[in-house]
């Protein structure tokens, strides 16, 4: 099949750069009967290279900008399966996080197992707006009516587009893997469901040779269906790049500015899906909100395949620094979603993961200590109790003392109200004096919660195991 249509060349005053503008070109479908593996980036033996070409294009950040997530879908892919509860009660805290504007807009489930299905059936029973639930299926008949029977109104679909996928994977050719995807996508209109197509490996991928005419096709299918299509760019490898000037395929900012300006797919149906095999995820998720796709699809702590996905609570903090506001988000959820992970869900947090670690906001520089003591906003990043819930902390060392000993176990515990810790605890002089033969013998160095840890278990193991109890069935409020 061809995909050849003749576009006159116009001129068209564009709103938005304020310019007379030729309209863009319209690239066709390239087929070839080897693949391109584009080798000079990807010899395998290497680090994979960034190459530039110089190109810039122009920012252009949507009006209204949201998140999406996949922790039940890809998420799940990298952890225990959450049990029916686990998932209903974080589908819950996303909804409180997300706000009455619903930045966090969609959350993504499997439908597979009979467990999924019921944990999609009861989150959809608790009649939220947002997230708005929607599923991931294989490209077969009967995901198609199962997702039908549930009443979700839009689904993802796997469309793999590099011809790493296409030719290695699936042994087809860009003609034929085409011809494939479209008619899978439309048999997902014909009844009348709002595919996303998960074009998976973008960053390697043809994008002139095969997204951009992909691309075409699937918005011309749209506009005769009358429903829109949605396209997931996924960075499957993390390949992407979000430098200025770098070259396809692996620049982001090239691939949002390709999608909109010559496939002519609009923001609000564009969304970036990265993962963090080179640490870039974040920044890149970023960029594509400010190179013009409306959604970044998240993972609450980052959790998926390999190193992960995009932290959900990452670009929550990203939307508040981009917009100024949060919009009604409840940021001191995300110290919930954090607890309910360690507490109920045994999952282990890196301790100096941002936001969510244990300390995160934890000072252990003697320097540090005595500024925030005179001044928390010294070093702290911002006011963290007010904003998170989470009140600096400084680490324990010769100078604490039994008051700030006694701190460092309130805020270790997690204790609160008349549970707290007095300084005149009998097990806190034992400690005390503990820390103190340690800085008397030449040490240094602040004490770590691991050391502190133990020096409480050596002086009172029966305390040290009642603190524990209380702190495993600490509820999140």
């Amino acid at each position: 099949m061809q995909y050849q249509h003749e576009v006159p060349q116009t001129l068209t005053f564009s709103d938005s750069t304020n310019l007379l503008e030729q309209s863009a070109y319209k690239y066709q479908l390239q087929d070839r009967e080897e693949p391109n593996l584009y080798r000079h980036l990807f010899d395998y033996e290497s680090v994979p290279k960034v190459s530039f070409n110089h190109r810039f294009v122009p920012t252009c950040m949507p009006k209204e900008i949201w998140i999406t997530d996949t922790t039940f879908r890809d998420g799940q892919q990298s952890t225990s399966p959450f049990t029916v509860e686990q998932i209903v009660h974080l589908y819950k805290l996303m909804h409180r996080l997300g706000g009455p504007k619903g930045i966090i807009r969609q959350s993504e489930f499997f439908v597979y197992s009979e467990k999924d299905r019921e944990s999609l059936l009861r989150c959809k029973e608790l009649g939220y707006d947002f997230p708005e639930i929607t599923t991931w299926i294989r490209a077969s008949e009967k995901d198609f009516q199962l997702v039908k029977d549930l009443g979700i109104r839009e689904t993802g679909v796997l469309v793999s587009c590099s011809d790493y996928h296409i030719y290695k994977k699936m042994g087809l050719t860009r003609a034929k893997a085409l011809d494939k995807y479209l008619g899978v996508v439309k048999s997902i209109l014909d009844r009348g469901i709002y595919p996303r197509c998960h074009f998976e490996d973008i960053t390697r991928a043809d994008f002139y040779g095969f997204v951009v005419p992909f691309a075409t096709e699937l918005n011309r299918l749209g506009e005769e269906a009358g429903i829109p299509i949605k396209i997931r760019a996924c960075d499957t490898m993390g390949y992407g790049v979000s430098y200025p000037g770098a070259a396809l395929p692996r620049s982001v900012p090239g691939i949002i500015y390709g999608l909109m300006h010559y496939a002519g797919t609009p923001s609000e149906m564009l969304e970036w899906h990265g993962h963090n095999d080179f640490y870039k995820v974040v920044t890149n998720a970023s960029t594509a909100w400010l190179y013009g796709a409306s959604s970044v699809n998240c993972s609450l702590l980052g959790i998926g395949e390999r190193t992960g996905n995009c932290p959900l609570e990452a670009m929550v903090m990203e939307y508040a620094s981009l917009r100024g506001t949060t919009d009604g988000m409840e940021l001191p959820v995300i110290t919930e979603i954090a607890r309910y992970f360690e507490d109920e869900i045994g999952y282990e947090i890196p301790p100096r993961t941002p936001f969510v670690g244990r300390n995160f906001n934890v000072t252990r520089a003697g320097i540090h200590a005595d500024g925030l003591l005179k001044d928390e906003e010294i070093y702290n990043i911002f006011n963290t109790e007010k904003l998170l819930g989470r009140s600096p902390q400084v680490a324990i060392d010769a100078h604490s003392g039994a008051a700030g000993i006694a701190h460092w176990v309130n805020s270790f515990f997690r204790l609160e109200g008349d549970n707290t810790i007095d300084k005149r605890e009998p097990f806190v002089a034992a400690m005390k004096m503990r820390v103190d033969a340690q800085y008397e013998s030449g040490r240094t160095t602040v004490m770590g919660d691991e050391e502190l840890e133990n020096i409480l278990r050596e002086v009172d193991f029966d305390r040290y195991e009642e603190l524990c109890h209380k702190r495993l069935h600490k509820k999140s409020k």
